[in-house]
């Protein structure tokens, strides 16, 4: 019946941006153009971003409350894998309808299909599943549901484009030599090359640390070159540290693509250059400001150009940045060692390296440690209950 096919409008209506990078900000556009509010959840938009792009920045239970659509448009990490989840699904409005064309995992299916079922949500289209080749998917046969072959930007328009490209910037390189959107290639001669690598490597290693311990409300970024380092190209210690914060969100970010990225999100970057010889020879300090206040964290290179961490966060800590490790913030007393490191043994996790720092004694304390395998979430609760631990996360590098 002809009742069958009735819709909803979508002037005056909310739509939740979870993700605001490129074509996040592209999708915002069109829905201000067709008369929606725009309300986005992206940990590295600003203020100031958010009020160029005329959207209002939320967190995500505030988006879940207020949205009438959500589209989702950020990549598959640890941090965002089932971002709608049972959970977050619940805190939606009744009657949402939702759209994921980003990556698969994102939305937990079969809570998706019980809300579908429910009526709770209204709703979906996806094309892109968890698992691919979808071909056994729970959602399949849903009445509300409509999906997609991860289709992407298949359409005859793009394939033309991208061959024009192609060949223009093919040719390009090869009668003047110009490099166009290269993805591989930052601009370094031959002679900078091998003095900046190992500075690429620790100040992605840095960035990465940042990114995974003081993501949220990113408003500015500072780095810094100290001694040695202050007499190289800063450019391309710039780009790995934003590398290193950006991956936790990017699954395409790299160390030519990365500053793009950081304006585009709206991240004030500041590169700071130190002449001077402080305690180490060479210095790369990068300095975050987060809705918390400041944390900094500082890395030298030891040895034949290896990267190490020096300073973290206030606190004097030397420690190697490799594989996967353990971050502890605790009150520095008695026996605490003792109660991390029996908690690990018995739950079958063998520590690599064991790094620690503190403000004074009886205060603030902190633990690196190196792992031989991730440490699942059901030790880190495990941990956060143990006496006076603040803080413990997995880090992965």
């Amino acid at each position: 019946p002809k009742n069958g096919f009735m819709g909803v409008e979508v002037t005056g209506k909310t739509l939740g941006l979870i993700g605001a990078g490129n074509i996040g900000s592209i999708v915002a556009s069109r829905a201000i153009g067709l008369r929606m509010k725009v309300v986005a959840y992206d940990p590295f938009l600003t203020p100031e971003r958010a009020v160029e792009m005329g959207v209002e920045k939320a967190d995500l239970d505030t988006l879940l409350a207020k949205a009438d659509f959500i589209t989702l448009h950020t990549p598959l990490t640890s941090e965002t894998k089932n971002i709608l989840s049972a959970a977050n699904l619940a805190k939606t409005k009744k009657g949402v309808r939702i759209v994921n064309c980003a990556r698969g995992g994102l939305v937990d299916e079969a809570a998706l299909k019980a809300g579908l079922d429910s009526g709770h949500i209204a709703g979906a289209a996806l094309d892109v599943f968890e698992t691919e080749p979808a071909k056994a998917s729970p959602l399949f046969g849903t009445p509300n549901f409509i999906c997609t072959p991860h289709l992407g930007a298949s359409t005859t328009e793009a394939q033309v484009n991208v061959a024009l490209q192609v060949a223009e910037q093919m040719a390009e390189f090869l009668v003047t030599g110009g490099v166009t959107n290269a993805l591989n290639m930052p601009s370094l001669s031959a002679e900078e090359a091998p003095k900046l690598k190992p500075y690429m490597a620790l100040a992605e290693k840095l960035g990465s640390l940042v990114g995974q311990l003081a993501h949220d409300n990113l408003v500015k970024i500072s780095i810094e070159v100290e001694g040695a380092a202050a007499q190289l190209n800063q450019k391309p210690i710039t780009g790995a540290v934003l590398a290193g914060l950006m991956r936790q969100y990017s699954d395409t970010v790299n160390m030519v693509n990365a500053p793009f990225l950081a304006k585009e999100r709206g991240l004030d970057v500041r590169e700071v250059r130190h002449d001077r010889e402080g305690e180490y020879r060479t210095l790369v300090r990068v300095t975050v400001n987060t809705s918390q206040g400041d944390r900094s964290v500082a890395g030298t290179l030891f040895g034949n150009g290896q990267p190490r961490l020096v300073e973290m966060f206030g606190i004097g800590i030397e420690a190697d940045l490799d594989g996967d490790m353990l971050y502890i913030v605790n009150s520095d007393a008695p026996g605490f060692i003792g109660s991390i490191g029996t908690l690990l043994g018995e739950s079958g996790i063998n520590i690599g390296t064991f790094h620690l720092g503190r403000r004074e004694a009886g205060g603030e304390a902190v633990l690196l440690l190196s792992v031989d395998s991730p440490v699942s979430e059901v030790v880190l609760k495990k941990a956060c209950a143990l006496p006076g631990v603040r803080v413990v996360k997995a880090l992965k590098f």
